[in-house]
Parts: structure tokens; sequence; C-alpha cells
């Protein structure tokens, strides 16, 4: 049984908690949160002790197989820093919140302090781990769409949100970034362009364009002005091949071969009906890398994976202020 800590008790943490305690393999034995209003009542809710910061509760001696970082703070991850940072140089594998900081520099350290201590460190980019994507990344290894030639994503939410400048980029974009990149790898080149919305003072929509580095072409299309009843999330590959369409996330695949009409279709793979249900999927994936020792290096969305797409995420920045392609 593994003993689990989280650390930031809001609604995200909450989430987590609740996939631990539905798995058969872990126990939640403390919670951390700075308001301890929160911490208290995640500890009667979950049974753990209640902690106020994070060195109240490595000072307290509890063991911990491994703690849940999600805190929040300004464009969703300036307040990831410090609890990891201080969890890594303890010794504790910390699955974190994305974005693992919209600070580059931060992310960096936290990155190779977790490399220096040879433990596990993975991000919550739990949109990589639906059965869509994995049927999906299966089919693109064994070949059957050929060479992937494009991949498009759309992404887009009702936020109206206005906390910084490039809020939407850097708090929404980690995930559809970083399912591009599970498909199509490292990042060579970015151009991008944004606009903001009627009313925004942030920049709410954008258009990135993407060169990967093993030549296929990328193109995202993102929102905080759009929503309502129409797909929130399109993830399109298009192959010498066949061509691979995941909506929703996880709601629906399909396959449509090149050279015939003949479409496989798929629905909520796995059971996955919706977006929420990504969460348990993912952190049942942390758990059994946890269980089975896997070497830091080959866990599954790891903090170096996050840590690549929030360079994509500032190239698109930098792209939009000097009105250049930026090679990374």
């Amino acid at each position: 049984m593994l003993r689990i800590g989280i650390v930031g008790l809001g609604g995200i943490g909450n989430l987590h908690a609740r996939c631990y305690t539905e798995n058969k393999h872990t126990q939640i034995v403390a919670v951390c949160d700075l308001i301890k209003e929160k911490a208290d009542a995640a500890a009667e809710k979950y049974q753990a002790r209640a902690f106020y910061s994070v060195r109240e509760m490595l000072k307290s001696g509890i063991k911990l197989d491994a703690c849940s970082v999600t805190s929040a703070g300004k464009e969703n991850g300036g307040d990831h820093y410090k609890p990891t940072m201080e969890l890594l140089a303890a010794g504790i594998p910390v699955l974190g919140e994305k974005p693992i900081s919209n600070e580059v520099a931060k992310a960096r350290r936290m990155v190779a302090l977790a490399k220096q201590k040879k433990i596990p460190y993975g991000i919550n980019l739990n949109h990589r781990f639906t059965p869509s994507a994995v049927r999906a990344k299966e089919w693109l290894d064994k070949g059957r769409l050929g060479e992937l030639n494009i991949i498009n994503m759309t992404m887009w939410i009702n936020n109206p949100n206005e906390s910084s400048p490039h809020f939407h980029m850097r708090a929404l974009h980690p995930h559809s970034l970083d399912v591009m990149r599970y498909f199509a790898g490292d990042v060579a080149k970015v151009q991008a362009f944004f606009k903001k919305g009627p009313g925004r003072q942030i920049w709410s929509n954008v258009q990135v364009n993407l060169l990967f580095a093993n030549g296929t072409i990328g193109h995202l299309t993102g929102s905080y002005d759009a929503g309502g009843s129409y797909g929130l999330e399109t993830c399109e590959l298009v192959g010498s091949q066949a061509r691979v369409i995941i909506n929703e996330a996880c709601e629906k695949l399909s396959f449509h071969p090149r050279f015939s009409n003949q479409v496989e279709s798929y629905e909520h793979l796995g059971g996955m009906k919706s977006f929420p249900d990504t969460f348990p999927s993912r952190i049942g994936a942390w758990i059994e890398d946890l269980r089975k020792k896997t070497l830091p290096e080959k866990i599954d969305a790891k903090a170096e994976d996050a840590l690549k797409v929030q360079l994509v995420i500032e190239a698109a920045i930098k792209s939009w202020d000097t009105g250049k392609v930026i090679t990374l």
C-alpha cells in the first residue's frame, strides 16, 4: 500500500484525492494546505493528518511514498515551485499539476533536482492517458497511418478569467501541446498569432504553427472565448496511409483509411465517458509506475515532458512579440 500526501486541497486536489481513495493500492495519509480550513476538512473527509505547510509535514516524520502537488497560483502554476522543491529535496516522488511552472528557470530547477535525486517526478498531463489517445498512438507506432505528415489540435473553452496577459496560453495549452508532442515528438520551430476577444484584456485566442523535429507539421487553435454545445477538443492525425480523429479527448475515435471508405469508429473506449474520467486513468498510471519502480526517466508524462511543453508555449509568446519564427 502506497502512502500518499496531497498538497493543495482546492477542486483539483480533491479530484486527486478521490482517485487515490478509489485505488486499492494507495492510502491518503497526509493533506496539506496553507488555508487551515481546507486542510482540516480534507483530513476529516479522507481520514488523514492535516498539515499547513510542507515543512511541517516533513518535520512530522510521517512516512510518504509520494505526493500530489495541486497548488494553484498565478496562471494556475505559480505556487507549484516551493512545495515541489521541498518534497523533491526530501526524496519524495511528486506528481505535479500542469503547468509545471510558467517560469522556465524554476521548471528547469525542479526537473534538475528530481534527476539529481533520481526520484520519479510526473505531471498530470492527463489528456494523453485516454484509451483513445493510447489506441491512436499504437496505430501510429505500428505503421497503420504510414508516415505522420500533419497533426492538428483544437482546444477551447469558455473562460472569462483575466488574470494575466497570457493566462489562456499558459494555463490551458500545456494539455494540447503535450498531446501533440505525444504523437509527433519534439518541436523544432514555432510561429504564433494571438487575438484579444471582444472586451478582453488578455490574449484569449491563438493560432500556432509548429514544425516538429521529425518533419511533421502541426497547427493548434485555442480559445477562451469559445465553447457551447459544439466540440471543445479535437485532435487530428494525418498520415500518408490514413487519418485519425479523436473527439473530446476520450469520447470518440475514428480511423479513416486513405484509399478506402471503410471507416472504423469507436465511442467511449475503456468506458471513459467524459473528461473527468481522465484523472483516474492518469493517476492510475502514476501509481503503477511507483509500484513497478519504473525508472524516473521512463515514467509516462514525466516532468521533462512538461518542461518541453512550456518551452513551446514561451516560444509561441516570443513569436507573437517579435513577429518571428522561433527555433527551439
